[in-house]
This record gives C-alpha cells, structure tokens and sequence, in this order.
C-alpha cells in the first residue's frame, strides 16, 4: 500500500497567486483523512499535488517512493484516484457502464480484471441497475457515485473523494458508510475535503483544518471541535449535534447522533 508525503511544500500559479505554503503532511496507508477549512484555505490544491494534477513549486510530494515531479499525472493516478467534485467535470461517456469500464481498460488490466472492478465498483455505488443509462439522464447525486465508481474500478491504493455528500439524500449517505467499511477493510487510504462538518465527525478519525494555506490543526474530531481557537481561525462550525449538546449543558466530546442519544438515554431532563 502507498504511504503520501507532502515536505515543506508550496504551490503558486502562474500569475504569483500563492495557494499552500511550507505544507507538511504524511498520511500512512489505509487512513481515513478529512481535510477541512473554507474556500481558498487551500484544500483543494493540497489534494490535487497529492495525485499529481499539480506538482509542486517548492517541496517535494511522495507517492510511496514516487516524487511526483518525476511522474506524469496519469502514471501518479494509478496510485492516487480523484473524485472531482462536480462529476460533470468527469463523464465522457455515454453509458454508465464504459465510464466505469474506462480506467481499468486504459491501465491495461486483463479483461477479467475489467470485468470483476467493474462490477464490485458499480454494485458497491448502488448504480448496477442503470449500468446501461446515459448518466447524463441521471439525477446528479447519482452522477456522483457513477464518477466514485469509475475512480474505484482502477482500484487505486488512494482515493480522494472531493464533497462527496453533496446532493446526497440518506440513500447516499448510506451507500458512501458502506463504500468507506468496504475501502477500508482492503487497506485503502481515503482523502476527502469536504464542507460537510457531520460527515468528517461520524467518517474520519483523523481532521487536518487549513487556513490561509496552512495547516493549524492535525488532530481527532474532539480536540477540533471543542477548540474555540481553532474554530475562530478557520472559521468553521461545529456540528448541529455539538450545538445541541453545548445548548442542553451536557459534557464535551459529544459530535455524533448516536453519542448524543446515549447520554441523553442516561438523562433525566424536566421540563420547566
């Protein structure tokens, strides 16, 4: 499995516009990561030199033992998959099915490898049924698992999925739990950014939160979460259930529903 290094990097574009600054990060093989902040603090630029859509003007980015400079993009995205996050940046094609088929095929896998990617990709999204759709007659939170199932099926040892919960309703969010127990329990690393504060405190055990293209926090959801400096500097907000939980004068450390419900279960609480 394939370990990412990111070493004192920086990135500017072309006009001088500074995106990431001394940027250091590592993230072992098979890790859950969520890296949060608001626009422009740097996110998806730091993803996008992870997989080499980017290289870096500074520093040196690693992929296994890979530096990326050295790489093309589409050698560095065999190892690191992108899920973008308007999956119409990402369809070409015109039936789920060759999407999906698309990058095992032109990575060279042998027709049974083909075959077996696909179907584990499309089942494990929950679009087995429209296989054979024009995905552009889909509704867009199902374009979403079509482009998550086309970056699957090249079974990348890295998967970077871009907001992936939006447009989702429960039936989405349901499938992307499974999909990440399923990743997980074959070793895969998952990388998401995401604005999606539920999300990261019930998926991801760890959180990396940028601001001003700079990491200030590299911790659990607790420690982001109940840390009023933290949430003061990147401007982020803490999850609906750490509001309530905060407003009905109960402990720290309480992000999830289930968490809420169980102290709540061994409260007594009157009316007034």
């Amino acid at each position: 499995m394939t370990e990412l290094q990111l070493k004192n990097v920086s990135f500017a574009y072309p006009d001088g516009t500074k995106a990431l600054e001394n940027f250091t990060l590592t993230v072992p093989a098979g890790q859950r990561l969520a890296i949060i902040g608001q626009n422009g603090a740097g996110k998806t630029t730091a993803v996008k030199l992870m997989n080499g859509l980017l290289k870096p003007t500074e520093g040196t980015v690693y992929v296994g033992d890979w530096d990326t400079k050295e790489y093309t993009t589409a050698q560095v995205s065999r190892k690191v998959g992108y899920v973008f996050q308007n999956p119409d940046d990402q369809i070409f094609h015109n039936e789920v099915e060759l999407e999906v088929q698309f990058g095992p095929k032109n990575m060279g896998f042998d027709p049974e490898r083909v075959a077996l990617l696909t179907d584990w990709a499309m089942e494990l999204c929950g679009i087995s049924n429209v296989s054979h759709e024009n995905p552009y007659n889909l509704p867009y939170s199902v374009r979403k698992f079509v482009t998550i199932a086309s970056v699957l099926a090249m079974d990348s040892d890295v998967i970077i999925l871009d907001e992936p919960t939006a447009g989702q309703d429960r039936i989405g969010l349901d499938l992307l739990s499974r999909l990440l127990d399923e990743l997980e329990g074959k070793g895969k690393t998952v990388i998401t950014i995401t604005h999606d504060m539920e999300f990261v405190t019930e998926y991801f055990s760890r959180i990396v939160v940028m601001a001003n293209r700079k990491i200030i926090a590299d911790d659990d959801s607790e420690h982001i979460f109940y840390n009023h400096a933290i949430l003061e500097e990147s401007m982020l907000k803490p999850p609906a259930v750490a509001k309530m939980a905060n407003i009905l004068g109960l402990e720290k450390g309480i992000l999830t529903k289930g968490q809420l419900l169980s102290v709540l279960k061994t409260r007594d609480f009157k009316r007034g």
